[in-house]
Protein backbone atom coordinates (compact mmCIF):
# COMPACT_ATOMS: atom_id res chain seq x y z
CA UNK A 1 0.00 0.00 0.00
CA UNK A 2 1.34 3.40 -0.95
CA UNK A 3 2.00 5.82 1.88
CA UNK A 4 0.14 9.16 1.89
CA UNK A 5 3.48 11.04 1.93
CA UNK A 6 4.47 9.53 -1.41
CA UNK A 7 1.02 10.27 -2.83
CA UNK A 8 1.46 13.99 -2.19
CA UNK A 9 4.19 14.06 -4.85
CA UNK A 10 1.44 13.88 -7.48
CA UNK A 11 -0.66 16.83 -8.49
CA UNK A 12 -2.46 14.80 -11.13
CA UNK A 13 -6.13 14.10 -10.33
CA UNK A 14 -7.11 10.47 -10.97
CA UNK A 15 -10.84 9.87 -11.49
CA UNK A 16 -12.23 6.36 -11.76
CA UNK A 17 -15.23 6.47 -14.12
CA UNK A 18 -17.33 3.32 -14.39
CA UNK A 19 -20.82 2.13 -15.25
CA UNK A 20 -22.41 -0.30 -12.81
CA UNK A 21 -25.52 -2.41 -12.91
CA UNK A 22 -27.99 -2.00 -10.08
CA UNK A 23 -26.36 -5.07 -8.50
CA UNK A 24 -22.89 -3.54 -8.73
CA UNK A 25 -21.38 -5.30 -11.75
CA UNK A 26 -19.18 -3.66 -14.42
CA UNK A 27 -19.71 -6.49 -16.91
CA UNK A 28 -20.82 -10.09 -17.29
CA UNK A 29 -17.26 -11.26 -18.03
CA UNK A 30 -13.93 -9.74 -19.17
CA UNK A 31 -14.96 -9.85 -22.85
CA UNK A 32 -18.40 -8.30 -22.35
CA UNK A 33 -18.82 -5.35 -24.73
CA UNK A 34 -19.99 -2.27 -22.79
CA UNK A 35 -23.05 -1.62 -24.97
CA UNK A 36 -25.43 -2.10 -22.04
CA UNK A 37 -24.81 1.28 -20.42
CA UNK A 38 -26.85 3.54 -22.68
CA UNK A 39 -26.10 6.66 -24.70
CA UNK A 40 -26.30 9.05 -21.74
CA UNK A 41 -23.58 7.14 -19.91
CA UNK A 42 -21.36 7.08 -23.00
CA UNK A 43 -21.88 10.82 -23.48
CA UNK A 44 -20.93 11.51 -19.86
CA UNK A 45 -17.81 9.32 -20.09
CA UNK A 46 -16.74 11.04 -23.31
CA UNK A 47 -17.14 14.50 -21.77
CA UNK A 48 -15.22 13.63 -18.60
CA UNK A 49 -12.41 11.80 -20.38
CA UNK A 50 -12.01 14.41 -23.14
CA UNK A 51 -11.75 17.13 -20.48
CA UNK A 52 -9.01 15.14 -18.74
CA UNK A 53 -7.25 14.42 -22.02
CA UNK A 54 -5.88 11.03 -20.95
CA UNK A 55 -7.45 7.65 -20.20
CA UNK A 56 -5.87 4.61 -18.55
CA UNK A 57 -7.38 1.16 -19.03
CA UNK A 58 -6.40 -2.48 -19.12
CA UNK A 59 -5.85 -4.44 -22.31
CA UNK A 60 -9.06 -6.49 -21.90
CA UNK A 61 -11.09 -3.29 -21.59
CA UNK A 62 -9.32 -1.78 -24.60
CA UNK A 63 -9.85 -4.94 -26.64
CA UNK A 64 -13.63 -4.62 -26.20
CA UNK A 65 -13.38 -1.26 -28.05
CA UNK A 66 -10.77 -2.36 -30.58
CA UNK A 67 -9.48 1.14 -31.25
CA UNK A 68 -8.38 4.11 -29.15
CA UNK A 69 -10.85 6.66 -27.87
CA UNK A 70 -10.45 9.74 -30.09
CA UNK A 71 -9.16 13.11 -28.84
CA UNK A 72 -7.52 11.53 -25.78
CA UNK A 73 -4.24 9.87 -24.94
CA UNK A 74 -5.05 6.18 -24.39
CA UNK A 75 -2.71 4.33 -22.03
CA UNK A 76 -3.23 0.58 -22.04
CA UNK A 77 -1.78 -1.50 -19.21
CA UNK A 78 -0.65 -4.88 -20.48
CA UNK A 79 1.71 -7.62 -19.41
CA UNK A 80 2.32 -8.42 -23.10
CA UNK A 81 5.42 -6.48 -24.13
CA UNK A 82 4.90 -7.53 -27.76
CA UNK A 83 1.84 -5.31 -28.21
CA UNK A 84 2.62 -2.33 -30.42
CA UNK A 85 0.37 0.58 -31.29
CA UNK A 86 -0.50 1.65 -34.80
CA UNK A 87 -2.16 4.85 -33.52
CA UNK A 88 -0.32 7.96 -32.25
CA UNK A 89 -2.73 8.43 -29.32
CA UNK A 90 -2.44 4.82 -28.06
CA UNK A 91 0.38 3.67 -25.80
CA UNK A 92 0.87 0.18 -24.36
CA UNK A 93 2.79 -0.08 -21.10
CA UNK A 94 3.68 -2.52 -18.35
CA UNK A 95 4.81 0.27 -16.00
CA UNK A 96 3.46 0.63 -12.48
CA UNK A 97 0.71 3.17 -11.73
CA UNK A 98 3.05 5.64 -9.99
CA UNK A 99 5.42 5.76 -12.98
CA UNK A 100 2.55 6.22 -15.42
CA UNK A 101 1.20 9.15 -13.39
CA UNK A 102 4.63 10.76 -13.07
CA UNK A 103 5.08 10.56 -16.84
CA UNK A 104 1.63 12.02 -17.52
CA UNK A 105 2.30 14.87 -15.11
CA UNK A 106 5.67 15.53 -16.79
CA UNK A 107 3.81 15.73 -20.13
CA UNK A 108 1.57 18.46 -18.67
CA UNK A 109 -1.57 16.52 -17.81
CA UNK A 110 -3.39 17.60 -14.66
CA UNK A 111 -6.16 14.96 -14.82
CA UNK A 112 -6.52 11.38 -15.98
CA UNK A 113 -9.51 9.05 -16.18
CA UNK A 114 -9.18 5.49 -14.98
CA UNK A 115 -11.52 3.40 -17.15
CA UNK A 116 -11.05 -0.12 -15.83
CA UNK A 117 -11.23 -2.97 -15.83
CA UNK A 118 -11.35 -4.36 -12.36
CA UNK A 119 -7.66 -5.41 -12.31
CA UNK A 120 -6.46 -1.90 -13.28
CA UNK A 121 -8.90 -0.31 -10.83
CA UNK A 122 -7.44 -2.53 -8.09
CA UNK A 123 -3.83 -1.60 -8.93
CA UNK A 124 -4.59 2.10 -8.56
CA UNK A 125 -6.79 1.65 -5.48
CA UNK A 126 -4.21 -0.45 -3.65
CA UNK A 127 -1.60 2.23 -4.39
CA UNK A 128 -3.95 4.88 -2.94
CA UNK A 129 -3.93 6.79 -6.24
CA UNK A 130 -7.65 7.33 -6.89
CA UNK A 131 -8.92 10.82 -6.02
CA UNK A 132 -12.49 10.68 -7.31
CA UNK A 133 -14.97 7.99 -8.30
CA UNK A 134 -17.82 8.64 -10.71
CA UNK A 135 -20.26 5.80 -11.23
CA UNK A 136 -23.40 5.63 -13.28
CA UNK A 137 -25.95 3.11 -12.12
CA UNK A 138 -27.71 1.46 -15.05
CA UNK A 139 -31.12 -0.20 -14.76
CA UNK A 140 -29.73 -3.71 -15.33
CA UNK A 141 -29.13 -6.77 -13.18
CA UNK A 142 -26.49 -9.35 -14.19
CA UNK A 143 -26.64 -11.48 -11.04
CA UNK A 144 -23.03 -12.55 -11.51
CA UNK A 145 -20.12 -10.87 -13.21
CA UNK A 146 -17.21 -8.53 -12.67
CA UNK A 147 -16.98 -6.26 -9.67
CA UNK A 148 -15.36 -2.82 -9.59
CA UNK A 149 -12.23 -4.36 -8.03
CA UNK A 150 -10.63 -7.82 -8.19
CA UNK A 151 -9.37 -7.85 -4.60
CA UNK A 152 -10.20 -6.30 -1.28
CA UNK A 153 -9.65 -2.55 -1.18
CA UNK A 154 -10.75 -0.03 1.38
CA UNK A 155 -11.64 3.60 0.74
CA UNK A 156 -13.69 6.16 2.59
CA UNK A 157 -15.77 8.20 0.17
CA UNK A 158 -17.56 11.52 0.42
CA UNK A 159 -20.59 11.95 -1.82
CA UNK A 160 -20.20 15.16 -3.83
CA UNK A 161 -23.24 14.92 -6.09
CA UNK A 162 -26.07 12.67 -7.19
CA UNK A 163 -27.81 13.34 -10.49
CA UNK A 164 -30.38 11.67 -12.66
CA UNK A 165 -29.14 11.35 -16.23
CA UNK A 166 -31.72 10.74 -18.90
CA UNK A 167 -34.69 8.55 -18.06
CA UNK A 168 -33.10 5.71 -16.08
CA UNK A 169 -29.50 6.44 -15.04
CA UNK A 170 -28.17 7.80 -11.78
CA UNK A 171 -24.71 9.38 -11.59
CA UNK A 172 -22.91 9.40 -8.24
CA UNK A 173 -19.77 11.48 -7.80
CA UNK A 174 -17.51 10.72 -4.84
CA UNK A 175 -14.27 12.13 -3.51
CA UNK A 176 -11.89 9.64 -1.97
CA UNK A 177 -11.05 10.79 1.55
CA UNK A 178 -7.30 10.57 2.16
Amino acid sequence: MKSPEIYKEFHLIVTLVMALTADGKIGKDPDHFPDWTGKEDKKLFAAISKKAGAVIMGSKTFDTFGKPLPHRKNIILTRNRDRKSKWPNLHYTDKDPETILKELEAEGYSEVVLAGGAWVNTLFAQANLIDNIIVTISPKIFGTGLSLFTEAVYMDLELKSMDRIGQNLVCLKYEVKK
